[in-house]
């Protein structure tokens, strides 16, 4: 019988039977058998991984039939780690390993697609002027015409065009923008190049030959540790993931490894089978707590508390009551501890800590002739003072030499780290305390917001002919973690019982964390590092960067590490893992990426900065910098909005700029030609009087914003939108839920430095032009929508922090 009636019940014939007719031979067709065999058969297979700044950069088996991907495995050819160390295999995560579904679901983009309303204009607009160019400019010149489109982003409407008509559209919009308003009007958003770094390049490459604007990603959706830069003056350097199992102890603080690290968390849980004690610190019961001996559980946001009081512990037992020498010689070498600070009298009689002491602040410069003014000063073991090898006016110096070998002037040094048994005097220093602002949705400590510690202190004569005081570095960490030195000191504690900051007594108190568990914790840590020389371990993800004021959680954290000598230790040291930042061959694509072959230096900007100010996220700001200020610092030169000191660090160069001034950058050197200056000259001579200006200033004033926006390789809008409201209403003119109340309508402050419109504008992009292989929320609101490949159908570049 045929396919069709063999499924019919009462068309099938009747088989024999057998067992008194408890069995029958069936002869229905089993050609639907085959399903099931060809769903496993595959013509080739290609070797791809996922670029989803996942960090993992793991590497898979892709299956191909008839020109389709059908299915994905993990592939097992990593290279062999050394005998005691497990290898890296298998990487993966059932994220990855469910992909190839992607690719063929109803969310896939295939076509080039428009919004209706730009793409009726647009033809018409041609229909009426042979160059592109003049038929967007009619566009943008028409108020009514530019509102008809913008008004109606992220309300549907896309229809399907071509790919010869999307790109005249989207060049004649950059080609009448740069010649109206700058190239820097022009600008592109990307994430972390190393996921997918030949893409990237694509993007920031045609943006750099425009003399187009480049935003930042690291520090805009905040994997960025701002600690790191600036402890180290490094972005982030962390190890690879198979350093966990060379630790002797872990504490995952904030960083959720089983979820956010899949293929590394075997690590995790292997190096415990050594006997590697591991803890959890997080404030709820996510997956790595199951996996650690302990969990601590501190209120949110209060990270930093727990961090200074755990580094409390640390200097008490190990530094004070039973130095260890490893930990004493470590912070002598690797830290700058014991160099020596200069103390600013206050008004009150009281001092705080000033500049490092300089080598060029002294009479005869200690002999160092070659960049004294960056050299630091420290006292030997013999109460000389010296320039120890290691600060920056070593490394750029004439005779340019940069080690940390404990020689100064050439002769081997050890240097001290406290000025206690050699001091002169003794000196209050002012602390500022902020555990004591009241917060209803935190605990605080009062105590005074100025704490004055006692401090042993130098005297020296400088070359100005002035006397001042100095202190070490060490000397004042110590002051500042609350601990009594003998010297009288009403502020510091007695023990860690006394509720004082920052004992484990008030560390308990703002964390929630029994200060029991605090002092364990902390002196299991440190006495591992004691004992392995550093391999104590801090694993720290978004859980705690991903707050406000993360570089104080951070910087507590980095301290106890430092503390303990265990920086730049193998198993040792912070790792902290969020985006995938390690960018190997960085050197060669640097050039590729921003077209350095053609002309240098590219334009960038901090994508912080640039949405704050063109989303007219500031309009809404009410937050003071006085709220934020130090005890000690002067509120009188603190005065205005928060966007007033985005301004001034813009306007003397210690941020980039861009879209940077209040015309067309492409007609100043015009301009400078006709005064009969140099374009630098003319440029300084127009800042000064005011005939330029930064287009930071008047952000509202119709030349100054944004034009066109490329997105690509992200969800800017969905996953990146930091202060998504504010995107809609300004930057797009669409329907927005924006809730809080504007400047103008508040009793707020207004900025100084920026001019202030009573109406901003709105709908500042003439143009949204995103690519990618989904329709994505950031689609829903583009004016074009180029579909792109994915991460299997291209060539492309991928590497990692996590592994080689």
């Amino acid at each position: 019988m045929s396919k069709l009636l063999d499924r019919f019940r009462y068309f099938k014939q009747k088989g024999d039977t057998f067992a008194d007719g408890h069995g029958q031979v069936m002869h229905t067709n089993r050609d639907w058998e085959d399903s099931y065999r060809q769903r496993w058969q595959f013509d080739k297979i290609v070797r791809s991984t996922h670029g989803v700044n996942c960090t993992g950069s793991c590497s898979w088996k892709i299956y191909v039939k008839n020109g389709l991907v059908t299915w994905e495995t993990q592939q097992t050819d990593y290279p062999r780690t050394r005998p005691d160390l497990p290898n890296h295999e298998p990487r993966g995560c059932p994220r990855g390993a469910s992909y190839s579904w992607y690719l063929y679901s109803a969310n896939r983009l295939k076509y080039p697609l428009v919004r209706k309303r730009l793409i009726e204009l647009w033809r018409e607009a041609l229909s009426r002027h042979s160059d592109p160019v003049l038929a967007w400019e009619s566009i943008m010149n028409d108020p009514q015409k530019c509102q008809s489109y913008k008004q109606v982003r992220g309300h549907g409407g896309f229809i399907r065009s071509n790919w010869k008509e999307l790109n005249q559209l989207i060049a004649a919009a950059n080609v009448w923008t740069i010649k109206t308003y700058g190239p820097d009007r022009v600008a592109g958003f990307s994430p972390i190049p190393a996921m997918s770094m030949v893409s990237y390049a694509a993007g920031t490459r045609y943006l750099s030959l425009l003399g187009g604007t480049c935003l930042s990603f690291y520090d805009w959706y905040c994997d960025l540790p701002p600690a790191s830069p600036m402890t180290w003056g490094e972005q982030t350097d962390v190890p690879e993931s198979a350093d966990w199992y060379n630790s002797a102890y872990i504490i995952a603080w904030g960083s959720n490894v089983p979820q956010t690290r899949t293929p590394d968390a075997h690590f995790f849980t292997e190096v415990r089978y050594k006997g590697t004690k591991t803890i959890a610190i997080t404030p709820d019961y996510s997956e790595v707590a199951k996996l650690c001996d302990q969990w601590l559980a501190p209120k949110q946001g209060t990270d930093s508390a727990l961090a200074m009081a755990m580094g409390h512990v640390i200097l008490k037992e190990f530094h004070l009551d039973n130095p260890s020498d490893y930990f004493l010689n470590y912070c002598r070498r690797y830290t700058d501890m014991p160099m020596l600070v200069l103390l600013d009298e206050r008004a009150d009689g009281s001092y705080v800590p000033g500049r490092m002491m300089r080598a060029s602040d002294l009479v005869d410069g200690l002999g160092e002739a070659n960049n004294p003014e960056w050299k630091t000063v420290a006292l030997n073991s013999t109460g000389e003072l010296v320039a120890p090898n290691g600060s920056i006016g070593f490394r750029w110096g004439e005779k340019g030499k940069w080690n940390l070998e404990p020689v100064a002037a050439g002769v081997e040094t050890e240097l001290s780290l406290s000025l206690l048994g050699q001091y002169d005097d003794v000196a209050g220093v002012a602390f500022p305390y902020f555990g004591g602002n009241e917060n209803p949705h935190f605990r605080s400590v009062r105590q005074e917001p100025v704490l004055v510690r006692q401090l042993p202190v130098k005297r020296l004569a400088l070359a100005d002919g002035s006397e001042r005081m100095v202190v070490s570095v060490y000397d004042l960490v110590l002051a500042n973690y609350g601990l009594d030195r003998g010297l009288d000191d009403c502020h510091s504690a007695n023990n860690y019982n006394d509720v004082k900051a920052y004992t484990p007594a008030w560390g308990e108190q703002i964390t929630g964390v029994p200060r029991r568990h605090i002092e364990t914790i902390a002196r299991e840590f440190a006495e591992t590092a004691h004992k392995t020389h550093g391999r104590s371990m801090i694993i720290l993800g978004a859980g705690v960067n991903h707050w406000y004021h993360m570089d104080m959680n951070y910087r507590g954290m980095i301290n106890m590490l430092v503390f303990c000598g265990c920086v730049g230790q193998t198993g040792g040291g912070w790792a902290h893992y969020v985006g995938q930042e390690k960018l190997r061959p960085q050197t060669g694509w640097l050039p590729l990426a921003f077209a350095l072959d053609w002309n240098r230096p590219p334009r960038q900007m901090n994508s912080t900065s640039f949405f704050y100010n063109h989303a007219s996220q500031w309009r809404y700001e009410k937050l003071t910098a006085q709220e934020l200020l130090s005890p000690l610092a002067d509120p009188a030169k603190f005065s205005g909005h928060l966007i007033d000191f985005n301004v001034r660090a813009e306007r003397m160069g210690w941020l980039p700029s861009a879209p940077q001034l209040n015309l067309n950058p492409l007609s100043v050197k015009a301009s400078a030609d006709k005064a009969g200056l140099s374009a630098a000259d003319y440029t300084v001579q127009a800042l000064k009087s005011g005939a330029i200006r930064f287009a930071c200033e008047q952000p509202d004033s119709g030349h100054n914003h944004p034009r066109n926006l490329f997105v690509w390789r992200s969800n800017l809008l969905g996953s990146s939108g930091k202060g998504h409201e504010y995107m809609l209403k300004y930057l797009l003119g669409t329907d927005s839920g924006i809730q809080g109340e504007a400047l103008g309508s508040s009793e707020g402050i207004k900025p100084e430095e920026v001019e202030w419109q009573s109406a901003a504008i709105e709908g500042k992009l003439d143009l949204l032009v995103t690519l990618d292989f989904r329709m994505s929320s950031t689609c829903l609101f583009s004016d074009i929508v180029l579909p792109t490949a994915t991460w299997y159908e291209k060539d492309d570049m991928n590497t990692s922090d996590m592994h080689p």
